[in-house]
């Protein structure tokens, strides 16, 4: 049978490189704080610190024999293993941390400099080969040999690959780190290196940094700093002071809602460290880019002048966090740089605003849009320019946007597919509710992406709720980590009670309500045709699954369902996919895996797997002994999900899962009688 394939959409190289970038930084940001605390070390103990120790600054003999200290050991095997560890986590969970970490170890030792960049290779490189040789024989191992395979696989590849990272990545790392550094060395000794900000500055505000920054300043200038005791690379892009010229320029001389926001903004940027809330502020009119570059060729000239320079990265770009990292020698230079950096930037981008007309106040909403387009996600810090969530911030302290006009009529649980782990939630919230006494309050789930500005309430998972304020700013936002049981719940049953019992406000005979009450979500029409039988068929239950890691188990899940041609093998990768954005646990030792909303065109038909872990799997740091895996279409497995919801909130039920012997009774215990 011919297959229709549909084309995909092209992704830029913009986006690529942010991809890249982000791959980078997430390898990084994790052990900030272990850079900071070898800054910290080293600012404080080298010889040239503030309080010289020969045994901790690693300079001078005792009793004959020269001093390791603390500064040489930390940058040369801690800071690599820990970011050797962190990319191979990111590729394939602990096991694959470890496997990267050993990789990572060759090259340390291969090179004989501190290997960030061999880091970043070993690291990833090790958890995604190891991630295939145990899908080789994942499912095949005989039972009470699954710890033995596990631990000689990963001890024999590790070792090898400790091998590969000696002999043949470090000499090449070792080669472009050596290339990079004498680049570097050129643009400081002909004064070029602040044209560097001509490149920089764009590639900030278009979310390029990360790929700059922890791909390549951050480890160059590590090892600069270990040679010299400090380094200039560390503040090309972390300099606060361009954008806080730029934005103190919109405080004096911008119009509207730019001129309102920029001082809030401006403090953000300056003492908190985000620099990409001055993002939208350029976006609204692109020429002020002119006065961020003019800055920041400021800032580094001044640096390079004053020889000066920071010990460690200052993350995030904070002013805190800078004059935290800098030398001993170089505070003059520093706090100098960064003064100049934020007057140039002021002047030029003041001209730019005093000569150019433009309405500030009505683009400066559609400039935050764009930032987050480009930046792929909601921006945390985005609220503050245009406003949303002032208003429900302080509405009764629960964590909401907007604020409820009346009472509660209709209440969403959103997720990023819709079809799984919003579904449960709202079948758990919707007994509650009907528990309560107010069955006319109609609670609905639906993707993140469907999402529209006409509920009262919103209920997302605490990952996913940024995503949906924007499109449901005057809704009242709770976010919860436990789709089972979580205590929001009852805070949101109270809401509920309130509003629509204040002022005799309750209409339980209103033509909404009546329909929500006759009519829940579970029995759509599109479901009515479908028979659970169906949907969770006998050969869809495995009592004892194979599975220990929380991945297998993800995929013994999808091939149930590939198995009864519901999906095809992309909708197993959008699993994984979606696992790695927001965690399917749902609590009570359940999770719910399921593909991304982008998925759905891999779904064929509406299936529900369930697989029984008796020993338990761990589940991102929780146990999980039940697995379901989720394909629906048009809705027509929520049935068989409020089922499987009422079952899990109610303990005994959940002990005679546990103690079922047959596929028959998992099936009648939930709600399918019929084999």
């Amino acid at each position: 049978m011919a297959t229709e394939t549909v084309a995909k959409p092209r992704t830029s190289a913009r986006v690529h490189v942010q991809k890249f970038g982000t791959f980078l930084s997430g390898m990084i940001m994790p052990n900030i704080g272990a850079f900071i605390a070898w800054g910290i070390i080293t600012a404080l103990f080298i010889e040239k610190g503030w309080l010289p120790v020969p045994q901790l600054g690693g300079f001078g003999e005792t009793g004959g024999k020269p001093n390791i200290g603390l500064v040489g050991p930390m940058i040369t095997y801690l800071l690599p293993l820990l970011i050797g560890y962190t990319g191979g986590k990111m590729v394939y969970d602990v096991r694959g941390g470890v496997v990267g970490a050993i990789g990572t170890m060759g090259v340390i030792v291969g090179a004989g400099i501190p290997m960030f960049i061999g880091a970043m290779i070993m690291g990833p490189l090790g958890g995604w080969t190891m991630k295939k040789i145990d899908s080789i024989w994942d499912g095949k191992i005989r039972p009470g040999f699954e710890m033995l395979v596990n631990n000689f696989s990963a001890g024999i590849w590790g070792a090898l690959l400790a091998l590969v990272g000696f002999y043949g990545i470090s000499p090449l790392v070792t080669a472009f780190s050596t290339a990079a550094g004498n680049f570097v060395q050129f643009l400081v000794q002909n004064g070029l290196l602040p044209l560097t900000s001509i490149f920089i500055e764009p590639a900030k505000v278009l979310f390029l940094n990360n790929a700059i920054n922890h791909g390549v300043l951050t480890p160059l200038g590590v090892q600069q700093s270990l040679e010299q005791g400090k380094s200039i690379l560390f503040l090309l892009e972390a300099n606060p002071g361009p954008g806080l010229g730029l934005l103190l320029a919109y405080t004096f001389f911008g119009r509207g809602a730019a001129k309102a926001s920029a001082p809030g903004a401006a403090l953000i940027q300056f003492l908190g460290g985000i620099h990409e809330i001055y993002f939208p502020y350029v976006l609204m009119r692109p020429l002020l880019i002119l006065g961020t570059i003019a800055g920041g060729m400021t800032g580094i000239a001044t640096l390079a002048i004053t020889n000066s320079g920071l010990v460690a990265p200052a993350a995030p770009g904070s002013i805190f966090a800078v004059l935290a990292q800098t030398s001993r020698d170089s505070y003059f230079g520093v706090i100098l740089s960064v003064v100049l950096a934020a007057t140039v930037s002021f002047l030029v981008s003041s001209v730019i605003l005093r000569t150019t007309k433009h309405s500030d106040e009505a683009d400066l909403g559609d400039a935050t849009a764009r930032m987050e387009a480009m930046k792929g996600k909601k921006s945390s810090v985005a609220s503050t320019l245009t406003g949303a969530g002032t208003a429900g911030a302080a509405a009764a302290g629960r964590g909401g946007v907007g604020v409820l006009a009346g009472p509660v009529r209709n209440i969403v649980f959103a997720c990023d597919a819709g079809m799984g782990s919003s579904a449960m939630g709202a079948s758990v919230l919707r007994n509650k509710i009907k528990a309560a006494g107010f069955p006319e309050v109609k609670v609905t789930n639906a993707s993140i992406a469907n999402l529209s500005d006409s509920y009262d309430v919103v209920v997302t998972h605490q990952d996913l709720t940024e995503r949906a304020k924007p499109a449901t700013s005057s809704a009242v936002h709770y976010s919860v980590d436990n789709f089972m049981n979580s205590p929001r719940y009852d805070e949101i049953v109270e809401l509920v009670r309130e509003s629509n019992t204040e002022g005799g406000t309750s209409d339980a005979g209103s033509t909404h309500g009546a329909h929500a009450a006759d009519a829940p979500v579970d029995a759509t029409p599109a479901a009515a045709g479908t028979g659970t039988s169906e949907i969770l068929a006998r050969e869809s239950v495995v009592l004892t699954g194979t599975a220990t890691t929380r991945d297998a188990a993800i995929d013994e899940a999808g091939r149930l369902l590939l198995a009864r041609g519901a999906v095809d093998e992309g909708y197993i990768a959008a699993m994984h996919e979606r696992e790695e954005s927001v965690s399917t646990y749902m609590g009570s030792f359940l999770a719910i895996p399921h593909g991304t909303n982008a998925a759905k065109d891999h779904i064929r038909k509406s299936a529900v797997s369930v697989i029984r872990y008796p020993e338990g799997i761990d589940w991102n740091g929780k146990q999980v002994k039940f697995v379901v895996g989720v394909a629906g279409i048009n809705n027509e497995h929520l049935h068989i999900l409020s089922s499987i919801a009422k079952v899990f909130t109610n303990k005994e039920q959940v002990a005679r899962l546990e103690a079922a012997t047959s596929e028959d009774e998992l099936l009648d215990l939930f709600g399918k009688v019929n084999a």
